[in-house]
């Protein structure tokens, strides 16, 4: 009997066949998660202040992840002489999106929460793709049973309103919602720069709850290794990356630009040094809007350091 071409299984190429995260295989049921990392989608966006679409995020980047789906060879970097995301060892799983119940912030955001928790319970380590920045809210939330962890944020704005017209859980609110968190054991709060999204007295209010504030000229200046050592070493990060970081050039595919932004190797050099210098317990990256990426290249982009930094994590750990 032929085989038609699938002597050796399946090509399996990137435009072929169910769109998961980097088409590692799907589970519904989020009681049965046996994995290293399991990818959960957030697409709630409620909490923009100005172009919404984040919503589609997750959809987006996963299509954009399939272009990374390595097969059986995993994905050999020459410059560190490192495979990372080895088939054979690689346990990776995406358990789809949380549901979003529309206008309903607090019933959304635990859905969300919902979904981290039942991540965590199964020993996993999550990897949550929004949506806007709010979708931090309620991942930090459900860390509060975990060990304290020190918050890495790579972001164009502090996100550090405490209260807007009673606006408590938007997009400009998590970084101030987690410092308040007794787990939270400080912030490095880096590529923070021009207009941003909160007022001086956020500045002042952030430093004074344990917060490292380093816009990207700072951090240049610095260098990679000069702005890990600010960082504190040997401990457990929580990573959140916000598309708006790296430069509009690069990544126009989101709501809120910020010219003068980071390039994809001083963020995965960054990335690099944290999986090395401690332990990544969980990250979210968040605020892809595909209606403004006409290229693609923001979803592309989004994908490419998820998939580099599940890479290390698991690999440095």
């Amino acid at each position: 009997m032929s085989t038609h071409g699938y002597e050796e299984g399946r090509l399996d190429l990137p435009f072929v066949g169910i769109c998961t995260f980097g088409k590692y295989p799907y589970v519904s049921d989020w009681d049965a998660i046996d994995a290293d990392v399991a990818v959960l989608g957030a697409p709630y966006d409620f909490g923009c202040q100005w172009r919404s679409g984040a919503r589609m995020g997750p959809r987006g980047i996963r299509e954009a992840s399939t272009l990374f789906a390595f097969g059986h060879a995993g994905a050999y970097d020459h410059e560190d002489d490192i495979v990372y995301l080895p088939a054979e060892t690689t346990r990776i799983v995406d358990i789809g999106d949380a549901d979003i119940v529309h206008t309903d912030t607090m019933k959304s955001h635990a859905n969300i929460e919902f979904g981290v928790r039942k991540i965590l319970d199964a020993g996993a380590i999550p990897v949550v793709m929004g949506g806007d920045h709010s979708v931090n809210i309620p991942c930090i939330n459900a860390f509060a049973e975990q060990e304290p962890f020190h918050l890495v944020q790579i972001d164009a704005h502090l996100d550090f309103v405490d209260e807007r017209h009673g606006v408590r859980y938007g997009h400009g609110n998590p970084m101030r919602r987690a410092a308040e968190k007794d787990y939270v054991t400080g912030l490095s709060q880096i590529g923070i720069r021009n207009v941003s999204s909160t007022a001086k007295s956020g500045y002042e209010d952030a430093r004074s709850m344990g917060s490292d504030i380093q816009s990207v000229r700072q951090f240049r200046k610095l260098g990679v290794e000069g702005m890990l050592a600010r960082i504190p070493e040997n401990t457990r990060y929580y990573l959140t990356i916000d598309i708006d970081a790296f430069d509009p050039s690069i990544a126009p595919g989101t709501g809120t630009p910020s010219h003068g932004g980071f390039y994809y190797y001083e963020v995965l050099e960054l990335i690099d040094g944290l999986c090395k210098r401690g332990n990544i317990i969980g990250m979210d990256l968040v605020e892809v809007a595909p209606d403004y990426d006409p290229t693609g290249s923001t979803g592309t982009l989004a994908a490419q350091v998820l998939m580099n930094t599940i890479g290390r994590m698991l690999h440095h750990r």
